[in-house]
This record gives structure tokens, C-alpha cells and sequence, in this order.
């Protein structure tokens, strides 16, 4: 079921009922064509599922660079690529600093990139790290624990009710806000996800979908807390100056916010113009650096979904560097 204003949902439980599972697995192999011998960058490795197809794809002689803002994705991915040896490179870091990260430990040209934004079900099954609302524990939501920055708890309790109410409704494209918020300020404070789950569920009642109510309170709440979509713009042009020519660069996204991030940047950069429309004359100076290679985005087929209800909301763009 297709959510309201275009939004893509993954179903939580879908999540938590599974084991990790490579989204869209063989597609990203196939796209990103990687050769053996090839440098290659999964800037966010996760549990190494796609990074394992790589490492195979570019052998004997290629290398990997994984990056991972999560201490806990890094240890599960250097476990399952220990085979690989030194043929991967783990750090941890956010994927917007790829380019002080990747030429420091000889990555500074590659001829592959992928850029995974979907959680894990590692994420989602601990109730310590806050992402789930069908687990109870403290409003974190914060990919790096260790990052200092502000949690979940911390914007609930602390932000006025206006900027609250833009913050749920931009990020989590929840028509209810205003009410959402009215309710989360009356509550506070509140320091737990089965705390807030219950108060946004209060505040809209539960409707007619499998999906729960504060699904998009906490997806807002989530992007919020790790500036997801501040950090893919600032990510996807550094990502870009590392490909080679012909190198190709994959973008798997799983909501309409990512997803129209990724459409927009993949279009400016495959235009030799990005001066106004009704301009007589280019002063922009700019030129194209990429081809667009899927027009359209890659969806997961009828199988996957069956078999990986999680995939249901994943988009897969890829475009190769002139």
C-alpha cells in the first residue's frame, strides 16, 4: 500500500522480523558492473551484504572502502568480510566525509560507488538504539551513539511547538502535525519510544492501515537527529569527484524526500546548462559530469518484496561519470 503525498513506508515489523537482507542485491551488482582489479566505495557498508558482492566481483585484486557512521554496522560488516582480508578498508565515518576519509587511505580515484540510505534490521532490533516504536526503550535514534550530538529525546522535549510541528510534517510528510505536536508538548517530557509511540497514537487514533500511526513522527524525528538529507546533498558532489571516468555511482533510496534529492542531483549534473529557464544566454559555465543510466528508478521485483518485505519501498539510481 502506497502511503499519502508519494512518501515511501517501509512497514517496521517488516524490519524487525527479519534477518539483514542486501536490498536490491543483484541489481546493484549489475548496474555497477565492477571489474576485478576495480577500487570501489560502499559508503555505507552496513552489515557488508552488497560490500561481499563487490569484494567478489572485483577479485583477485581490487580493494573496498566501506564506511559506516554506526560502530555496530562496522563490527557485523568486519565480520562477515574477514575472508577478504586486506582487500577492505573499514572506517568509521559518515558517508559526507568520504572525501577527507577515502584519499587518506588510497581511494582517491574508484571506479564504483554506492550510497545505501535504507536502516537495518540491526538498527530497528535493538530497543537501546530508539529507532522502533514496538520496542520500548530511550528515544535515541542516533545512527553514531557515540557522535555526541542531540537525540531524539532532546528535539522532543526542547523545540517550540511551530518548529516541532515543521519538523513533522517536512520530514515525516505527516498531515496531522500540528496535532502530533499539540499532544508531544502537553506530554513531555518523554523519554521513551513506547512513550511517544503511544502519545502520537493518541493524538491522530489509530487508522485503517497496517501502518502505525507514528510511523512518520518517527521517521521525522530520525532524519532530524542525523541530518539525513542535509548530509546526502552535502555527500552526493564529493561522492562524484571520486569517480573515475566511466566509474559509476549507485543511490539506493527508501522515501520520496532521498529520492527527489538524488532525481535532482543526478539531473542538474547531466546538463551541460543549469542557467534559468527563460535566460537568453548560458552564464553558468556549467557542464555536464554525469549520464544518467536509469531513467526511471530501479524498483524491487515481485520476488524480492515476497521474500524481503523491507524492499518494498527501495529506489535504485545509478548514472556513470563522462
Amino acid at each position: 500500500m502506497m502511503p499519502p503525498n508519494g512518501s515511501l513506508w517501509v512497514s517496521e515489523q517488516d524490519v524487525t522480523d527479519l534477518p539483514h537482507v542486501p536490498v536490491l542485491y543483484h541489481e546493484v551488482i549489475t548496474w555497477l558492473d565492477p571489474k576485478p582489479g576495480e577500487l570501489v566505495i560502499d559508503a555505507t557498508v552496513g552489515a557488508g551484504g552488497h560490500a561481499a558482492g563487490l569484494l567478489e566481483r572485483i577479485a583477485p585484486g581490487g580493494r573496498l572502502l566501506g564506511l559506516d557512521r554506526d560502530p555496530a554496522a562496522l563490527e557485523s560488516a568486519a565480520e562477515r568480510l574477514a575472508r577478504f582480508g586486506r582487500r577492505v578498508t573499514l572506517v568509521h565515518a559518515s558517508f559526507e566525509d568520504v572525501d577527507q576519509v577515502a584519499p587518506g587511505v588510497g581511494f582517491g580515484a574508484v571506479s564504483g560507488i554506492l550510497l545505501d540510505l535504507g536502516m537495518s534490521s540491526m538498527q530497528l532490533a535493538d530497543p537501546e538504539r530508539g529507532f522502533a516504536f514496538t520496542l520500548d526503550g530511550p528515544l535515541d535514534m542516533r545512527f553514531d551513539p557515540t557522535s555526541g550530538g542531540p537525540t531524539a529525546a532532546d528535539l522532543v522535549n526542547t523545540l517550540p511547538f511551530d518548529e516541532l510541528v515543521y519538523l513533522i510534517w517536512r520530514n515525516g510528510q505527516e498531515p496531522q502535525s500540528r496535532r502530533i505536536a499539540r499532544a508531544i508538548i502537553e506530554a513531555r517530557p518523554i523519554t521513551t519510544t513506547r512513550q511517544l509511540a503511544d502519545v502520537v497514537a493518541t493524538a491522530v487514533g489509530r487508522r485503517r492501515s497496517r501502518i502505525h500511526p507514528a510511523t512518520r513522527t518517527f521517521q521525522a524525528l530520525r532524519i532530524a537527529v542525523n541530518d539525513e538529507l542535509g548530509a546526502l546533498e552535502r555527500a552526493l558532489p564529493k561522492l562524484l569527484s571520486l569517480l573515475v571516468p566511466g566509474g559509476r555511482i549507485a543511490v539506493i533510496s527508501f522515501h520520496s524526500l532521498e529520492d527527489r534529492i538524488v532525481k535532482e542531483f543526478f539531473r542538474r549534473e547531466s546538463r551541460d546548462c543549469i542557467c534559468p529557464p527563460h535566460q537568453p544566454v548560458c552564464t553558468c559555465g556549467h557542464r555536464a559530469t554525469l549520464d544518467v543510466l536509469t531513467r526511471k528508478p530501479i524498483r524491487p521485483s515481485p520476488d524480492e518484496v515476497a521474500v524481503n518485505p523491507r524492499s518494498r519501498s527501495a529506489r535504485l539510481r545509478v548514472a556513470t561519470r563522462l
